[in-house]
């Protein structure tokens, strides 16, 4: 009979992994953070689906919102799996994600009221598509930034309405990739207004061949590309003016902004240079070791010198708890178990970012302080505290002696847990070479490997080898040789 019929107990077990398997892929899918984004997606859907049809809601014709509401699917649908594939952090941001959803909105709604009150006036939505391409291009990358204002090109496209056609959407790709390619970094204050005028005179000169292409007539093709010059122009003056207010809802700080950090009249960085004058002075060559690693591989320099500056701002509560405040004197540690020192040393990190929060530091500085040593092991009172253990209690566990963590997430805080690492080995070496030195700096990159601390920074082994090649001709350039003075004459016949 079926019922009495024998089953194999491993194609059983098999069956019973293959769901296990399919039910983890599934809530690994449908997490808090999908659903998130899902709801996200469809509130950005809907705000769109109003701008564009706001004639239509008017009128009461409800049946072209159709239309309407399939084309901003499609467009949504194509930048969600854009975002998923390029910056698929956003997904996880949720606050970037309704930034970046708000921009838009805001943008397309500024262009569908141009169009509403001046009919055939199609110069705001080149200005509105240079904007977003700048934010963007500030916020994230240059690929990311090109990417989403395309799609952004294609909304105000249909937010015109019937005016749009080919050329307006040809004279706002060619401002935002003109915007996208010269915006690299901001370092001055006049860098968004080079690009805002480049950017005019592109779309000026592109404005004009397409009203000469479409037979219009001349007066009516120069008065049409000045007025989307223009909107352009102005667009990049609007940026410059609200820049702080980018950098506060994005969370990021441009380079003009770290310029301004860097400065040694900085509250933060004077105290330090008062009250801790040999973390200050370590902390400024960990950041041109820092900053010539960084410029090796491609990233970002001003940022990891930037941040060392700060990395260590936490041990301004306890300065002679650290040897580099010593300056000859005991240390203070011979009177502490090696349980309470390394509390006191790994504590400096909690104290920095405290101190980060309080001087208004910007976020993206504040990520150096809390992983500028990961979750490593305090070597030394882990030792000592080895070196005293009791056989009668338990021995001392690796864990109580790591730091909290957590691991740098990005390249530039690798680099400088790396540089300042190696920064310390150096300055403790008997006698400085460059063959030594290469060797420490080795050695700290690949203990620092195998513990896992580089596991969530996706640095290449290639990145890595000429991260150490950068900081070893650092290192060796500052410990170099020097020659001895001869002792003077007078005092050898006195």
């Amino acid at each position: 009979m079926w019922f009495s019929k024998k089953t194999n107990p491993r194609r059983n077990k098999l069956r019973k992994n293959m769901s296990a398997e399919k039910f983890s892929q599934i809530s690994r899918f449908a997490n808090i953070d999908t659903a998130s984004s899902a709801l996200l997606w469809l509130m950005f859907v809907a705000l769109c689906t109003f701008v564009l049809s706001f004639e239509q809601i008017q009128q009461s014709r409800y049946l072209d919102l159709i239309p309407i509401s399939i084309i901003v699917i499609m467009i949504s649908l194509s930048a969600a799996f854009y975002i998923y594939y390029y910056q698929r952090r956003i997904t996880k941001n949720h606050v970037r994600a309704l930034a970046l959803a708000g921009i838009f909105v805001l943008l397309l709604a500024i262009t569908k009221i141009s169009s509403l009150l001046v009919a055939g006036q199609t110069l705001w939505a080149t200005g509105t598509a240079v904007a977003a391409a700048v934010i963007l291009t500030i916020a994230y990358n240059q690929r990311f930034a090109i990417g989403m204002s395309m799609f952004y090109c294609i909304l105000a496209c249909f937010a015109i309405g019937p005016d749009a056609n080919v050329s307006l959407l040809l004279t706002m790709a060619v401002g935002v990739i003109a915007c996208c390619f010269s915006l690299r970094e901001i370092r001055t204050r006049m860098k968004l207004l080079e690009v805002s005028a480049l950017a005019a005179t592109v779309v000026f000169i592109t404005a004009i061949a397409l009203g000469f292409w479409a037979k219009k007539q001349p007066q009516d093709a120069f008065r049409n590309a000045g007025l989307h010059a223009l909107a352009t122009f102005l667009a990049g003056l609007l940026i410059q003016t609200l820049l702080p207010v980018i950098e506060k809802v994005f969370r990021i700080a441009t380079s003009m902004t770290l310029l301004d950090y860097s400065d040694a009249s900085q509250p933060l960085l004077k105290r330090l240079a008062m009250e801790t004058p040999g973390t200050f002075s370590h902390s400024l060559l960990v950041g041109s070791i820092a900053e010539a690693a960084a410029e090796a591989i491609g990233n970002n320099g001003l940022l990891c010198r930037v941040g060392a500056y700060y990395h260590d701002i936490g041990k301004i509560n306890k300065p002679g708890y650290f040897v580099e405040n010593e300056l000859g004197s005991t240390s203070k540690h011979t009177e502490l178990s090696p349980a309470m020192s390394q509390l006191i040393i790994v504590g400096h990190v909690k104290d920095g970012i405290e101190m980060a929060k309080e001087y208004g530091l910007p976020v993206i500085l504040r990520k150096f302080i809390e992983s500028h040593h990961g979750t490593t092991l305090v070597e030394y009172f882990y030792n000592e505290a080895r070196k005293k253990w009791d056989e009668k209690q338990a021995p001392p566990s690796e864990s109580e002696f790591r730091y909290t963590g957590p691991k740098p997430q990005t390249k530039e805080v690798a680099i400088v847990m790396l540089a300042d690492a190696v920064e310390g080995v150096a300055r403790a070496m008997q006698e400085v070479t460059p063959t030594k030195i290469e060797v420490a700096v080795h050695n700290m990159a690949m203990k620092r490997l195998q513990d896992g601390q580089f596991d969530e920074c996706d640095i290449s082994l290639r990145q890595l080898s000429q991260i150490e090649a950068s900081m070893s001709k650092t290192l060796a350039a500052h410990y170099h040789s020097r020659i001895a003075y001869p002792k003077s004459t007078e005092n050898n016949e006195a």
